[in-house]
């Protein structure tokens, strides 16, 4: 089999810090707000992985240059027509939020991308979109292309049914160009960054937990350093938290409160967490993070927490693998339609975690130690699953191999190099 890594990492604990890759969440979201911006910004600390490399290629294709930690944009009143279709390859961040920005402009465009993309849901920021007089259409199945033909748009109430940063950012990078404010509201649990960076440039405010007025208006051009990402950190501190006696140090990474579900997970499991508070990026919370390993429980995980560490589940199953007692994930249907089902491929890392585990409707339960578990993980083109993968290896005590790892270059291309650098 092509493209499989072996994973076999030291048994001994580690003591390490680590400067991380900036968040990709807050990466995206800076490009296209430095491209909506008219003249020169600067966003330091983007993330090397191809996720954010589509990002920047679709604004270059609408006119907007720089390098490095330069981007150089006309407006968005000043796009210019891309010449073919705008590839998002697996990034489906770049696809929603980009069509919301596109929603308002002067443009039109068609976003595609790789095998993977065209198969996920996208229908859920048309019809929000369209309340805003937006003219834009997916696929009969509802998955992309997406075609946005940009046109004026007029302020709305929005009310989403679900809990998405990303429709949520889309609806509120078109309001911008909208012709009065909009009232965006969803059930709460979403993470933040675009209501805060956007009360912070002035265009818009919070009302309670879950609602935002966007203000329409030109947003200032940026100049920032990215915090860290804890969707990458979290595979760290994974691999902290199940040896006992390792502690790895995480400085300035995003604390914004609907990231930090999986740290929650980590101490309610048994691992001691610590956070010091740092300043603020555009009123989004920074913090340095300190993970130390010690035997780990299962745990119940539902609700509220469930949302906040969607991400971070595949590497739960891991963790449950190595724990005591039973973990159970529920509430977590939305894994189904992520770069792969993430409830299968759960199941599977904490199989190759060593662990005994099986699906359920919303979400998989993991118990006890399987000795005939399978050391092969294959990835199905899931960049966190390759990763979370590589971390089975510790839970395991012993090698696992993962079938097609080069999908983490997706996030974290030097993502490997660090994890066995650890104990360097």
């Amino acid at each position: 089999m092509s493209d499989v890594r072996t994973f076999s990492l030291p048994s001994r604990p580690f003591q390490a810090e680590v400067e991380l890759p900036g968040d990709k969440s807050l990466g995206h979201r800076a490009l296209i707000l430095a491209a909506m911006a008219d003249g020169d910004s600067v966003v330091a600390g983007l993330s090397s992985g191809a996720d954010i490399a589509a990002t920047r290629r679709a604004i270059a294709a609408l006119g907007v240059g720089g390098a490095g930690d330069a981007i150089v944009s006309p407006g968005i009143d000043a796009w210019t027509a891309p010449r073919a279709p705008l590839d998002c390859g697996n990034s489906g961040t770049t696809v929603r939020l980009l069509a919301g920005a596109l929603a308002g402009s002067p443009v039109s465009a068609t976003l595609v991308g790789d095998d993977s993309l065209m198969r996920r849901p996208m229908a859920r920021i048309v019809e929000p979109l369209r309340l805003l007089g937006a003219d834009v259409s997916a696929s009969p199945a509802g998955t992309p292309p997406i075609v946005v033909v940009g046109r004026p748009l007029h302020g709305a109430r929005v009310a989403l049914a679900i809990s998405s940063a990303q429709v949520r950012t889309s609806v509120a990078l078109a309001a911008l160009s909208a012709d009065g404010p909009t009232r965006l509201s969803s059930p709460p649990g979403f993470r933040d960054h675009t209501e805060r960076w956007l009360a912070h440039l002035g265009r818009g405010r919070a009302e309670g937990e879950a609602t935002f007025i966007v203000e329409p208006g030109p947003v200032p051009p940026l100049d920032l350093q990215l915090p860290g990402d804890p969707s990458s950190a979290a595979f760290l501190w994974a691999a902290a938290a199940i040896r006992p006696g390792s502690r790895l140090v995480t400085p300035g990474v995003s604390m914004n409160p609907g990231r930090t579900g999986f740290l929650d997970i980590l101490d309610r499991m048994g691992a001691t967490v610590e956070v010091e508070n740092g300043e603020p990026v555009m009123g989004d919370p920074v913090g340095t993070v300190t993970v130390t390993g010690a035997a780990l429980q299962g745990i119940l995980i539902e609700g509220a927490l469930t949302v906040r560490a969607l991400d971070e589940l595949p590497l739960v199953a891991v963790l449950a693998a190595a724990a005591d007692g039973e973990t159970v994930v529920d509430g977590a249907s939305e894994l189904r339609v992520k770069e792969s089902d993430r409830i299968e491929s759960s199941v599977a890392l904490a199989r190759a975690a060593g662990g005994r585990a099986r699906a359920t409707p919303e979400g998989f339960i993991v118990s006890g130690k399987d000795a005939a578990a399978p050391t092969t993980v294959d990835a199905r083109a899931d960049h966190r699953v390759a990763m979370a993968g590589a971390v089975a290896s510790l839970a395991r005590g012993s090698s696992v191999s993962v079938a097609g790892f080069s999908a983490a270059a997706v996030s974290w291309p030097e993502f490997a190099e660090v994890l066995e650098g650890l104990w360097s």
